[in-house]
């Protein structure tokens, strides 16, 4: 028995799903931050650019601290894109944050359309034992949209530093000056990091994967 954590336990669990999960984390994130770098650009701040962040090439967005978490805790994160709030503006500030998110929900509404219109003996097959599983196309397909619904919503909650602090602090700008002032403590990293993964990790764990099965159900 494999008593490895994180995407480790999975490699030596299950080399394919493996392959497949780190694969589609790998490129879901690299999507989402070049949402917001891409947006952000789009709005007027060449910061995005100049640091070379408005770029599909995963390496540019890879955080090596987060990769190793996701590696061994099982969750990690990107490096986040740096905007320059006096660029873009209030609204400016709320798109460019907001295109991370809605990013993640277009791939997952895009690889649900097609779940729906494939054929179901394309996304489930029968095995040696004679019982249905997911073939090799509907486990990705479903990775694929099982992840980045997680992202998307994940990423919503107000803690800094995820982006729905960033949101809320866009359309409220007293809380904004909080969560600045939050950041500024060079434990609030740290801080967010024990909220969200010990003291929150039920509640959070238990609200994603409501929305994940909803989605799941949508499609099967």
């Amino acid at each position: 028995m494999n008593n490895l954590p994180g995407l480790l336990g999975l490699l030596f669990e299950n080399p394919l799903l493996f392959v497949i999960v780190a694969g589609v984390l790998l490129l879901s994130l690299t999507f989402h931050e070049f949402a917001h770098a891409y947006t952000a650009y789009k709005l007027g701040d060449p910061t995005p650019k100049q640091m070379d962040r408005v770029n599909l090439n995963p390496l540019k967005h890879l955080d090596p601290l987060g990769t190793i978490m996701l590696l061994v805790a099982g969750f990690g994160f990107a490096k986040p894109v740096p905007i320059n709030p006096y660029r873009v503006g209030r609204w400016g500030m709320f798109w460019a944050v907001a295109a991370g998110p809605l990013s993640n929900l277009l791939i997952a509404l895009v690889c649900g359309l097609i779940m729906k219109v494939l054929p179901r003996e394309v996304l489930v097959e029968t095995n040696v034992a004679g019982q249905a599983q997911l073939s090799f196309v509907g486990l990705a397909l479903i990775t694929i949209l099982g992840t980045n619904i997680v992202l998307a919503v994940f990423n919503l909650i107000p803690i800094p530093p995820l982006d729905g602090s960033r949101l809320l602090g866009a359309l409220v700008p007293p809380l904004k000056r909080a969560f600045d002032q939050f950041e500024a403590n060079p434990s609030s990293f740290l801080i967010s990091m024990f909220l969200v993964f010990f003291v929150l990790r039920q509640p959070i764990g238990n609200m994603l994967s409501t929305v994940q099965n909803w989605a799941f159900s949508l499609v099967f």
